[in-house]
């Protein structure tokens, strides 16, 4: 069961940011998967575990990152990460083509949500064209947004969006890609048990606009028609 990160953790993890070389990770790898890796993933499989009981109709899997970057992909940046998360997703060869909820914890800060790393320009086509065709259940789904302050919608937009079918639709009709997130500096909840409470309670409050996301692969390529 996850007992809470700890100051070791956020010493690991600004002792990477400083000291992003093999040498300083070798001589740290145990206080890695001790403090970071260990309570990561036990924190990744308790949320899993009690979420995926609210959506057993859909096949989730958790996965932790690899703190160690591609190495075709380092572009002048040290071997590791100075960040580590966990994400909940259906099983499929690229994660990144459908939505995924995830908590990533960085030196000085956390975020969690629900989102696409970049979404699939065909399924935000038919977002909108959704959208178009029949506004009022996404327009519930805004409307439930906006009565919270805890999760926002982010993303990439259009240089030039069309217009939406309504005003309560237009941020949502021009994301090129979005996410539902939530970011804050660390806190005393990252230290209990409290994380996991927290986690599973926001993961079951974004779940409709997840099953909604989903919904759309039935829908036919507006771009074809």
């Amino acid at each position: 069961m996850f007992q809470g990160f700890s100051g070791d953790t956020v010493d690991f993890l600004w002792g990477i940011r400083f000291n992003n070389e093999r040498g300083w990770f070798e001589s740290h790898k145990e206080a890695y998967r001790a403090h970071l890796l260990a309570p990561m993933k036990d924190l990744a499989a308790e949320v899993y575990g009690r979420f995926s009981d609210q959506c057993s109709d859909v096949p989730l899997i958790w996965k932790v990152s690899r703190i160690y970057r591609d190495a075709r992909r380092l572009f002048g940046r040290g071997p590791y990460k100075d960040h580590l998360w966990f994400s909940i997703h259906r099983p499929q060869e690229s994660p990144g083509d459908s939505p995924s909820f995830w908590f990533e914890l960085t030196p000085d800060s956390w975020s969690c949500g629900m989102g696409f790393w970049d979404a699939p320009a065909v399924t935000m086509a038919k977002f909108r064209a959704r959208m178009d065709r029949d506004p009022k259940p996404m327009e519930k789904l805004a409307r439930r947004l906006d009565r919270q302050d805890f999760f926002a919608l982010d993303g990439p937009e259009y240089k030039r969006p069309k217009a939406a079918p309504s005003p309560l639709l237009q941020p949502w009709y021009s994301k090129k890609s979005f996410v539902l997130g939530h970011e804050a500096a660390h806190c005393g909840l990252l230290w209990s048990h409290d994380l996991a409470d927290a986690l599973t309670e926001g993961f079951a409050f974004l779940l409709p606009y997840y099953r909604y996301i989903l919904s759309l692969e039935g829908d036919p390529d507006p771009r074809e028609t």
